[in-house]
């Protein structure tokens, strides 16, 4: 993460501060989301050599998505209530296939770019889960962080 860090910053980014080791990334810019997610995904695969799937939000966009929180009242443990930040929205047909009712007590809510699903047994024996990443997928890219990350990363979007 100082390497991501160092790389950013010498880009020419400001304020860019990282947060665990998974590519969490919090910076100030002026280009719009979808010139930083361009310029980052360049520059990583130059430096490291791989290529990377960059999700942009703004700090405003990222606090709707905390504001909204649609789940609240089931999503009791952050760890198990993940975002999933898509590049564009989910297509309504490719939402019908998951056959929700069928994958209770898993929820999922789809909002814009975003879906907020709730997985009581973890991740790891989620079924929802494996549908949304099966091959196929949702048909759009992403990223998907836990409830903690995202209140967090809003946290640090607004200075703390």
């Amino acid at each position: 993460m100082p390497e991501l860090r160092s790389l950013l910053t010498d880009a020419g980014f400001s304020e860019v501060r990282t947060y665990v080791a998974s590519g969490n990334v919090v910076l100030s810019s002026s280009d719009s989301p979808d010139a930083v997610a361009g310029e980052a995904e360049r520059l990583i695969a130059e430096r490291f050599g791989f290529d990377v799937e960059v999700i942009v939000r703004t700090r405003d966009e990222l606090a709707e998505v905390v504001a909204r929180n649609p789940l609240a009242e089931v999503a009791v443990d952050p760890k198990r209530y993940q975002v999933s930040f898509l590049e564009s929205e989910a297509a309504a047909e490719v939402l019908e296939r998951l056959d929700l009712p069928a994958l209770e007590p898993e929820r999922l809510v789809s909002i814009g770019r975003e879906l907020y699903t709730w997985h009581p047994e973890g991740i790891g024996r989620s079924k929802l889960w494996s549908k949304l990443t099966s091959a196929g997928g949702l048909g759009a890219r992403g990223t998907a962080r836990n409830w903690n990350t995202v209140t967090t990363l809003l946290a640090m979007a607004d200075g703390s």
